[in-house]
């Protein structure tokens, strides 16, 4: 197939694969569905709590898979060796602030197994470059969310409790944390820790450094350390563009550490996003720990997709007394130079084609 004739989504899927084989990650598939009960044990870590589900012949409730990563871990082998893994896979999902279901292509890597400074850093890495592969005017949020549990750990307050607040850091929502935490009795030196962190957003070099400036617990500090490694690592790659942003925040019931979202101009929301798992990995009775991240293909489709100048190439258009071997004679000859083209009779609508060849009786005498 003609590079021109991809379609983006085809051809940046092509080359996110040839980016990640390159690092060593393989290609793994996951089946269409999975028991209902995987996702039903699991729906905070779903992007949509909505699955389609189906009864099975034997009776069992299968759903289709709304998400790659559960079926990942759930099927991969337990045995201690790092398993690094790449795909390409629909889900079918409601989107947020969407209405229905759609099928959304997404290709992605996971790194299960043993997960140190260098495995996170590669997946960072690898992260921004799926972004430059889409285009060069990027951005990679990352955020730990280490440092805010650090912060909330110092506080009496329940998971709810915790996970509201959470939800308010990632609307950065200043005025509605202070109400919060005042409803909450959190105290003021917590409260004011979780507006500076609202606050601090911008390049990933100069932001650390102005966090690491700020009054934050040592658990705070051990995660902030981490994101040290991280700038130092990206440096070494020579990856840019990179942001440190709190309000990039998941559910801590599943994420530990390492979280990190992304986007591409001309589309309005993240086409990217991943983080470390090692929670939802000991939910799921494996052992270890694991990173990892999904492009969601689907938004270059709707967004980037630029209408062809031509349907094709050429257009060979015949009448009812046209000998059908003139056409097979015409045709090949446009075969043979490389040519596209599309056969329609004359009293058919014509589409949009470079070249126009017609065949008719006349020409043929």
């Amino acid at each position: 197939m003609k590079p021109e004739t991809l379609t983006t989504q085809e051809r940046i899927q092509y080359e996110l694969r040839e980016l990640y084989l390159a690092c060593g990650y393989r290609p793994y598939k996951v089946g269409k569905f999975e028991d209902y009960d995987l996702y039903m044990r699991n729906k905070k870590f779903l992007a949509s709590e909505q699955v389609l589900t189906f009864s099975d012949t034997n009776g069992k409730l299968k759903a289709l898979k709304p998400d790659v990563t559960l079926s990942i871990i759930k099927n991969v082998k337990d045995d201690g060796r790092v398993q690094k893994l790449c795909y390409t896979e629909t889900v079918y999902r409601v989107p947020r602030n969407a209405y229905g279901f759609r099928e959304i292509m997404q290709t992605g890597l996971e790194c299960i197994g043993r997960v140190d400074d260098y495995a996170a850093g590669e997946v960072l890495m690898l992260a921004a470059r799926s972004l430059q592969k889409i285009s060069e005017r990027y951005v990679l949020d990352v955020s730990d969310v280490g440092v805010l549990s650090g912060v909330l750990a110092e506080e009496p307050i329940g998971d709810a409790d915790c996970a509201r607040l959470l939800s308010l850091v990632g609307e950065k929502n200043q005025h509605g944390l202070t109400a919060a935490c005042a409803e909450m009795g959190v105290s003021q030196r917590t409260t004011q820790r979780l507006l500076d962190l609202v606050c601090a957003c911008g390049p990933l070099g100069e932001t650390l450094s102005r966090v690491e400036s700020l009054d934050l617990p040592q658990t705070s500090r051990e995660a902030l350390a981490g994101l040290g490694r991280m700038r130092d690592q990206l440096a070494a790659y020579g990856i840019g563009n990179v942001n440190l942003d709190f309000s990039v925040v998941n559910d801590m019931d599943y994420y530990n550490g390492l979280v990190f979202r992304g986007f591409v101009e001309g589309i309005p929301s993240g086409i990217l996003a991943g983080g470390r798992y090692d929670n939802l990995l000991a939910r799921m009775g494996k052992h270890g720990e694991a990173i990892g991240f999904a492009v969601y293909l689907d938004q270059l489709e709707r967004y980037m997709e630029a209408k062809p100048a031509y349907e094709t190439e050429a257009l060979v258009l015949y009448d009812a007394a046209t000998d059908p071997l003139d056409i097979v004679r015409v045709t090949e000859s446009l075969r043979a130079r490389g040519i596209s083209f599309r056969v329609q009779r004359e009293e058919e609508p014509c589409p949009n084609c470079r070249e126009v060849v017609r065949l008719a009786k006349e020409a043929n005498t």
